[in-house]
């Protein structure tokens, strides 16, 4: 079998971000079905990926090099080329590729990454202004992964890739967990995300002003001038709220475990990774009703609309049920086994056997 040459140069060196993330667990899976040879542009990016794996060093994603990936990778002979975003240098290349597209959510949201420097940052606002820029970046791929078929359908409606177009789908660390039979009598509820506008964070802490017995945690780090912001609504609405200012994956798990529902009014989704980690767990999920919450919750998932505090607590208190409850756990935890690294890393290895057909 021809070894996949993996672009692992997002992989970040301080804490994982979505990109980073998927890379990481998509090579972990992707080597117990294929030989893998991945591309990094630091040393470092190793203490991420599975030991001993073969590797090759290349320029760094945002250098001038990647006008010309394609010919050092032509040149070691790569067939099989996959990198998890679509802005990998392509020209003059021999080999078979597939780019990344994870959803386009910053064609409504364009402030970019903050990680990017200045210039890449202008670059990238401009980039998502129209659709044409990346119509001609997937263009130049054979295939095209997406995470979901959110995504693949507005990739479609949206006319971006004449290519195929697979949906590779992300998946939660795996963790030993079953369904729960009861309820916590803790009434806590769990939000982790930013704490950008489009996230409104606001319509949580007035549902929880609504519902005295609960207690609302904000996991993530927050900056003191949005803190302020959101302390003043929280003494407005009178509600229960913990800032816990950022958590360590343990923490996260811990409180997951212990919490009456996980809970996100955002009014756009990329994809919804902690809805996943929540019900692999057993913790129902109350979220806003996106059409990719629709997908990834599937019939576990209570939904509201993103803009009624009313609504959220009416289902809050629905929760409450005695049957609910445990039904809404078993459900969570039978729709979480869809998103597995294992499944994900065989549809990458089935798209590129057909390109090979």
């Amino acid at each position: 079998m021809e070894a996949i040459y993996f672009d692992a140069r997002f992989i970040r060196l301080d804490r994982h971000d979505g990109i980073s993330r998927f890379s990481t667990e998509l090579v972990k899976a992707l080597v117990h079905k294929a030989p893998v040879v991945c591309i990094i542009h630091d040393l470092r990016q190793l203490d991420f990926l599975p030991q001993g794996i073969e590797y090759l060093v290349l320029n760094h994603p945002q250098s001038l090099s990647e006008f010309f990936i394609a010919r050092k990778l032509n040149k070691v002979g790569a067939k099989r080329v996959f990198s998890p975003m679509q802005l990998m240098g392509s020209v003059g290349r021999k080999y078979k590729l597939i780019l990344t597209l994870h959803d386009l959510i910053y064609y409504r949201h364009r402030k970019p990454p903050q990680d990017l420097n200045f210039l890449i940052r202008g670059i990238w606002r401009l980039y998502h202004l129209s659709y044409q820029p990346q119509r001609w970046l997937l263009n130049r791929a054979d295939a095209i992964a997406t995470v979901s078929e959110t995504t693949k359908a507005l990739i479609e409606k949206h006319h971006l890739t004449r290519k195929p177009v697979t949906v590779v789908y992300n998946a939660p660390d795996k963790v030993v967990s079953e369904p729960r039979d009861s309820a916590p009598t803790d009434r806590k509820l769990i939000y982790i995300g930013s704490f950008m506008p489009y996230k409104n964070v606001e319509t949580l802490i007035r549902a929880v002003g609504m519902l005295p017995d609960f207690e609302l945690h904000l996991l993530s780090k927050i900056t003191s001038a949005r803190k302020s912001q959101l302390q003043e609504l929280v003494n407005k609405s009178q509600a229960k709220v913990i800032f816990h200012n950022g958590v360590s994956d343990e923490e996260y798990r811990n409180l997951l475990n212990g919490a009456f529902a996980l809970v996100t009014a955002s009014k756009d989704e990329g994809f919804g990774i902690p809805l996943v980690e929540a019900m692999q767990l057993g913790t129902p999920v109350v979220v806003s009703d996106l059409e990719i919450f629709r997908e990834v919750a599937g019939e576990a998932g209570l939904f509201f609309e993103a803009d009624s505090p009313k609504e959220m607590a009416r289902q809050l208190r629905a929760l409450e049920n005695s049957d609910l409850w445990p039904s809404k756990s078993k459900l969570g935890f039978q729709q979480a086994q869809k998103f597995d690294w294992a499944n994900s890393a065989q549809a990458l290895l089935d798209q590129f056997d057909r390109l090979d057909s």
